[in-house]
């Protein structure tokens, strides 16, 4: 079976905690609390990290989200984890607020912490849980562009969406489409 690597991606900081570009930190960190685990910041892998049972590794990289990769390839040389045992959990503007799908080496059209991971590790062949944040309006001459829309932080409402959201990929985390605890 081998190491399985569970990722989040986002920006590290406080500037950073509630914008929609940190939807993968705040899936792994409900993961951790569901398992009681305490993030521990390991400078050699630039990552917090849990290493669950010896075997299942939780990750938030702290490059910054454009630099993901050089923290990922990290872990997973360290911990011997193979490609199949690697999830790399994000925000995905592709998708609708409120929706996610568990892809492997589908999606997005661009995302720049997915193209550093793919770019370290020479592939695109790894399982991805993406996650919907798409809220904005549909008229073109309106909309946010996707760089400025993913930094900002979400409403109140939207947050009442993605916690939702956010359950129901745990519940499918937990349950073992992705990993057993």
């Amino acid at each position: 079976m081998g190491n399985k690597l569970i990722v989040g991606l986002g920006n590290p900081g406080k500037k950073y905690t509630d914008t929609r570009h940190n939807v993968g930190f705040m899936v792994v960190d409900k993961l951790a609390e569901m398992i009681n685990g305490q993030w521990l910041m390991n400078k050699k892998f630039q990552s917090l990290i849990i290493n669950h049972k010896s075997s299942i590794i939780f990750s938030k990289p702290q490059t910054f989200m454009n630099s993901s990769g050089i923290a990922v390839k990290k872990l997973m040389v360290q911990f011997k984890v193979k490609l199949p045992n690697l999830w790399v959990i994000y925000d995905d503007l592709d998708l609708r607020l409120g929706t996610y799908k568990i892809q492997k080496g589908v999606g997005p059209k661009l995302h720049n912490g997915i193209d550093s991971i793919e770019r370290e590790l020479g592939t695109k062949v790894f399982w991805r849980v993406r996650v919907g944040v798409d809220n904005r309006t549909d008229d073109k001459e309106q909309r946010t562009k996707g760089e400025k829309y993913v930094l900002e932080n979400f409403s109140e409402e939207e947050f009442r969406v993605l916690n939702t959201t956010i359950e129901k990929i745990v519940k499918d985390v937990l349950n073992g489409t992705v990993i057993h605890l």
